[in-house]
């Protein structure tokens, strides 16, 4: 179990980097960062396939069309969801929102299991939704009237993220702890061309054949932040989380996520160059203590008290 967890952490280490490299490539677009970042998982993952050990060739059709379709819909649509989101509401409120990622899982199981009352998940849902709602408000109010519409639309862009991830997460773990699970290795190499292959739909709305000005500077801080998020955001983050798919509940899974909040608010405020804010600050403590508070009610220590 300790295995897992710490590929979990190291996993959404590497993931809260999305809440901050789609600015630090400017003047080049989120497209080109997608295109880059998911053609270079893509290629690792055909070339480490020359050994038969990563070849896909133990793996159902139906789990292989599973993986392609997590690899390009789950993850592109999730990275250019959470980067427009990071681009239009700045570096607070993507992090907060994909935050409740582990309360909506939780939901969705006592959906289907009932198996914690509904009263007892109104503190901690109250504390989620006081936190995001203090850091929005605070932002709303302190930005200029023709930034609020970007706000808007830059968390219903978060939203979208939002929902992608929790699909992921279910579907993922759902092949990871079938009775015939996929190999790990093969797994991740076929979710990799899935994302290649999605992310060829973009090119159209890349920066190719416009009029912007690339300096040398620019052009190699891209290629630099393209390799570290194809390679080690995208084709080692995806592995790490198999591992951590595997080896932990489903449960206990998706309460790591709440690290990605944390590295993500970290990068992006160090990357502002600046602390937080009180709102900001008061508002992620809110969120983590009602994450923290459900994860507890819905252990098995929890469900008994």
């Amino acid at each position: 179990m300790l295995l897992g967890i710490l590929c979990g952490l190291a996993t959404c280490a590497l993931w809260g980097l999305t809440f901050v490299v789609p600015r630090a490539i400017a003047p080049f677009n989120t497209m080109d960062l997608t295109i880059a970042r998911y053609g270079l998982f893509a290629l690792a993952s055909i070339v480490l396939m020359v050994s038969p050990r990563f070849r896909p060739k133990n793996i159902e059709p139906r789990m292989a069309i599973t993986a392609l379709l997590l690899g390009g819909i789950g993850y592109v649509g999730y990275f250019v969801s959470i980067a427009y989101a990071v681009r239009l509401a700045g570096a607070a409120i993507p992090p907060l929102v994909i935050g409740t990622m582990p309360v909506l899982l939780a939901v969705i199981a006592n959906f289907r299991d009932h198996s914690v009352a509904w009263r007892l998940l109104a503190l901690p849902l109250m504390l989620i939704a006081a936190g995001i709602g203090w850091v929005n408000v605070s932002i709303f109010s302190s930005a200029p009237s023709g930034d609020q519409a970007a706000i808007v639309l830059g968390i219903g862009s978060a939203l979208i993220g939002l929902a992608l991830w929790v699909a992921y997460g279910l579907a993922s773990t759902a092949a990871m702890q079938s009775p015939n699970p996929p190999d790990i290795l093969q797994w991740t190499g076929l979710q990799g061309i899935g994302a290649g292959i999605g992310s060829l739909v973009l090119i159209p709305f890349t920066s190719v054949g416009t009029d912007i000005a690339f300096t040398d500077t620019e052009l190699l801080r891209f290629i630099l932040w393209s390799l570290i998020m194809g390679l080690a955001g995208a084709w080692l983050a995806t592995l790490l989380w198999m591992i951590a798919s595997k080896r932990l509940p489903l449960a206990l899974a998706a309460q790591l996520i709440v690290a990605e909040t944390v590295f993500g608010l970290i990068f992006g405020f160090l990357f502002e160059q600046r602390l937080p804010t009180i709102a900001e600050a008061g508002g992620s403590i809110l969120q983590l203590a009602g994450v923290g508070l459900a994860i507890a009610i819905f252990t098995p220590s929890g469900r008994k008290a």
